[in-house]
């Protein structure tokens, strides 16, 4: 229910005039508007007028979603405001100004209604946990108790940016590939329905019999072009399906994890990437005061691939039994000699944070390089795939034409 009211949080329009006279106009989140005067009253405004605001069906419909690129850009001026010695609410408000996008203005509104109601900022951020998940509200709630709370946004902040920019490479790696694959796919599609009928008519003058590769081609095109929406049908469906499959069954989800290690050119990339969250979400919990038993458990959510999170597990059960963090790792044969090493290193003289954050830096510059190792392979690939392609079926069209010529 708490999820509800955060997003269904009014909007109040007001005016009215500050201590010093200066008339103001603006708008503030609330429950109701008793609450709202309230909070205005507290921040020394006499109103003059409020209103809720009406809200606008198609700016709901069409209203930009919160990214998690909205939220590191939250995180991040948040963290130089309270480290400039801006109070809290303040901040709130400076910050919502600056933002783009509107409905992560109107999330960090209601947050700052929240906190001026005399709620936890931890507690804020726990109303919308679509936005903010277990391990950024603990972050901050650990920074709220031990009274450093600018500190630890910077560090979430930190964390927030290399997960960002970490996930940016990752897409970056599949989006070029997949961006051509469906431009042949469409190129193929005009061709066999716009281009070979057009040869095919001009084989029916010949009155000639067309080679093998020519007649397959020439029944794939009159296929297309009679039943060209079971095509379209079957693509979305597959689309569709797999996407539902993927939200509703575990076991799916699961097997497109391990099937995402074994990927002959992507699995390389992304155990980098699984391995440089890991040490990065395991830094970042650890450095901040949070039990290493507890900072275990968050970071295995983080990994977002079930082999690692099951992994992770395993190894909170084993540190909770008094083993050392390296050993646990080892034995479970996911990780890389490398990161064991180094955490058995800041084991020794208490520098845990330290060492793990070297090795998610040393595997975020690894994920780099393969990310362009991987584009730099691929586009030769791509290319070979596009000529068999297109190159396909402009020698399927020209074959009868060449075999009419060696006749002649």
């Amino acid at each position: 229910m708490a999820v509800k009211k955060a997003q269904m949080m009014p909007i109040f329009i007001y005016e009215g005039v500050d201590r010093k006279g200066a008339k103001l106009k603006g708008e503030i989140p609330a429950r109701n508007m008793a609450l709202a005067k309230v909070t205005l009253r507290k921040q020394g405004i006499t109103i003059k007028s409020i209103r809720e605001k009406k809200k606008n069906i198609l700016e709901s419909v069409f209203k930009k979603k919160v990214t998690t690129l909205d939220i590191t850009i939250f995180t991040r001026q948040l963290a130089t405001m309270m480290k400039a010695g801006v109070p809290l609410v303040q901040s709130f408000e400076i910050v919502a100004e600056g933002l783009d996008n509107p409905a992560m203005r109107e999330v960090v509104l209601g947050i700052k209604g929240e906190v001026e109601g005399g709620n936890t900022f931890a507690g804020a951020l726990k109303k919308y946990p679509q936005y903010f998940d277990k391990l950024f509200c603990s972050l901050v709630e650990s920074g709220e108790q031990s009274g450093a709370l600018e500190t630890m946004l910077d560090r979430v902040a930190i964390y927030k940016e290399k997960s960002e920019l970490l996930k940016q490479k990752i897409k970056k790696a599949m989006k070029y590939p997949l961006t051509v694959v469906v431009v042949a796919f469409v190129v193929t599609i005009i061709l066999m329905v716009k281009v070979v009928p057009v040869f095919e008519e001009l084989f029916t003058s010949f009155g000639a019999d067309l080679p093998a590769f020519t007649k397959m081609v020439v029944n794939m095109s009159e296929w297309m072009q009679s039943y060209w929406y079971i095509l379209i049908i079957g693509i979305a469906a597959t689309v569709i399906g797999l996407t539902e499959a993927k939200k509703r069954s575990k076991k799916f989800r699961d097997l497109l994890d391990k099937m995402a290690l074994k990927a002959p050119i992507f699995g390389d990339l992304v155990y980098k990437a699984i391995i440089a969250r890991y040490s990065r979400t395991l830094a970042t919990t650890f450095a901040a005061g949070v039990p290493l038993i507890d900072a275990l458990e968050s970071t295995a959510g983080a990994t977002n691939n079930v082999v690692y999170e099951e992994a992770v597990m395993k190894i909170r059960e084993d540190v909770s039994t008094g083993q050392q963090l390296q050993f646990a790792m080892r034995a479970t044969n996911v990780f890389p000699s490398m990161a064991i090493q180094m955490v058995a290193i800041g084991e020794e003289p208490g520098a845990l944070d330290s060492m793990l954050e070297k090795v998610a830096t040393h595997y975020e510059n690894e994920v780099d390089n393969a990310v362009d190792g991987l584009t730099a392979m691929m586009e030769p690939l791509i290319m070979a795939v596009l000529g068999v392609l297109v190159g396909g079926l402009v020698i399927a069209m020209y074959l009868p034409i060449f075999q009419m010529g060696s006749v002649v």
